[in-house]
Formats: structure tokens, sequence, C-alpha cells
């Protein structure tokens, strides 16, 4: 779910640059900050990242800037009518006065503050979501390129780690396969203990209490799931596409394997080899918070 993007772009005095990015996240967490003064932005730029991602704390960051010295000059008439009004009343003062003013001239009263300003343009907000909306693609494009990459070079990190919880099955196979005829011989003797010192006691009970115990120290259902849980992650990496949640699942499932092939392990060889389960087990649990 990880990835970034950035992008720039300009539409007659706007310019603006973009900034994608994502991080890992449970659900699909859209965070949007973009001008709320282009109508329709946020939500159409929403659409596309929810029909582009299923999972990740995704933020979209858009900053907007406007060359203010693309617009034309104006004069300011209001401005221009006080200024005349303001000489009018200077100039017969000074007649009244007996005072002789030089001429006016009209570059003199261009060169008062207010008397040029810059017009105001109407913002084309129509367009410039047309052009965001039309560039927006491009972006979204390369930040799920960075994000197929990463997950490219994830999915081949849990074959390995999957390769590994495979090795280590069948290592457990083995360890419980070799220990039946040493458990098959404690249990004999321990039936012969107990018959020794329990006079009156049931002989077919005690057997059978004893054969219960031998099937629950049995691990081979155990090591079958880890089996097909294994190739049920391989199934669901090579599918592609949103399979995150799943996979959060299955490694529950993985876990819950491995924590009971220890509990039932009555081996020191077969509890290294559990726990070593559980260790890639938490690794590959970690990794697949990563992917969508």
């Amino acid at each position: 779910m990880t990835g970034f993007a950035a992008g720039s772009g300009s539409f007659d005095s706007w310019s603006w640059s973009w900034e994608l990015r994502a991080v890992n996240g449970k659900g699909l967490d859209l965070r949007l900050r973009v001008p709320d003064w282009i109508e329709g932005l946020e939500t159409a730029l929403r659409k596309s990242l929810t029909a582009a991602a299923a999972r990740g704390n995704i933020t979209c960051n858009l900053r907007i800037s406007r060359n203010e010295s693309d617009g034309a000059l104006q004069v300011s008439r209001a401005q221009v009518d006080a200024l005349l009004a303001a000489l009018h009343d200077i100039e017969a003062r000074a007649m009244d006065a007996g005072v002789s003013l030089a001429p006016s001239r009209a570059s003199d009263l261009l060169t008062l503050r207010g008397v040029l300003e810059q017009a105001e343009e109407a913002q084309d907000t129509e367009g410039l979501r047309a052009a965001l909306l039309e560039e927006f693609p491009a972006l979204l494009a390369d930040f799920n390129a960075m994000r197929e990459a990463e997950g490219a070079a994830l999915a081949q990190v849990m074959h390995d780690q999957l390769s590994e919880i495979d090795t280590l099955a069948a290592r457990a196979a083995a360890l419980a396969e070799a220990r039946k005829d040493e458990m098959a011989a404690t249990l004999q003797r321990n039936l012969a203990r107990v018959l020794e010192n329990s006079e009156g006691a049931d002989a077919d009970r005690v057997a059978q209490e004893l054969a219960l115990i031998a099937v629950k120290a049995d691990v081979t259902e155990e090591i079958d799931r880890l089996a097909a849980h294994v190739a049920t992650a391989r199934d669901l990496i090579g599918q592609g596409g949103p399979v995150g949640r799943k996979l959060d699942f299955l490694m529950q499932e993985f876990n819950r394997e491995a924590n009971t092939l220890c509990s039932k392990a009555q081996s020191s060889e077969l509890t290294t080899a559990g726990l070593a389960l559980k260790a890639v087990i938490d690794q590959m649990r970690e990794q697949v918070q990563n992917v969508e």
C-alpha cells in the first residue's frame, strides 16, 4: 500500500503542485487537502481514489497559486474622480489667494497611488477544475506504478517466508513421526504403572483415557492445515488485486496451528520447530499489513 507521486501543472494564470502518498492502513482512509473554492473538485478526486485503492491511508495535497502580474492595468474611475475634485478645490482656493498654479498633466495623475490598478478577472474555476481533473489520472498512474513495484517486491518476500514455513512444517512432521514409537512405549509403561497401583481399576477405561491422551498429542492435523494454509496464501498472492484482508485473516489461522503444535509437542525438538514457525509467521504477519 505504500506509494508516492508528485506533479505540477498550469492553466491560464494558475499554477499548481500535487503530492499523493499512501502508508499502511487496515481500511481505506482518504485525506484530501484541496481548495474548497473549486466546486466539485474534492468529490471527483475522492471518487477516483476510491476506485483505484481498497486499503491504506492516502493523502492528497494540492497547492494552487496565481500569477497576479498577468492581470491588465486599468484606471480607477472612482480614484480619478476624487483626485479631479480635489484639484478643482485646490485651484479654486489658489485663485482666491492670488496664487498661480502650473497646469496639471495626465501623466502626473497616473503616478499617484490608486489611480492605476490591476483588472480583476472573474475566476474561471470551471476551466481550472477541468484542467486539474485532466492531469490527475497521470499522477494516479505514477502513484499506482510505485505501489505495484512495492507489491512485487513484497510478494517475493512473502513467497520466501511461505517456503520457510513449508520447510519448518515438514521438519515438524518428520520429528512427530520419529517420536511415535517412543510415545507408544511411554504410554505402555504408564499404563502398566497405573494398573499395578490401582486395584479394581477398569483396564479398558484406563486404556481409553491413555488413547485419548495419545490423540491429543498427535500434531498431524496441525501440520496438514499448515500445508493447506501455505497453498491458500500462495494462491491469494498470485491472484493480485486487494487480498490484504484475506491474508490478514489467514495469518491468524497460521498462528493458531503453530500455537497448538507447540502445546502438543512434548518434545524439545518439536517445540523448537514450533517456535521457529511462530517467528516466521509473525514476520509474515507484519508484511501482510503492507498488502492492499
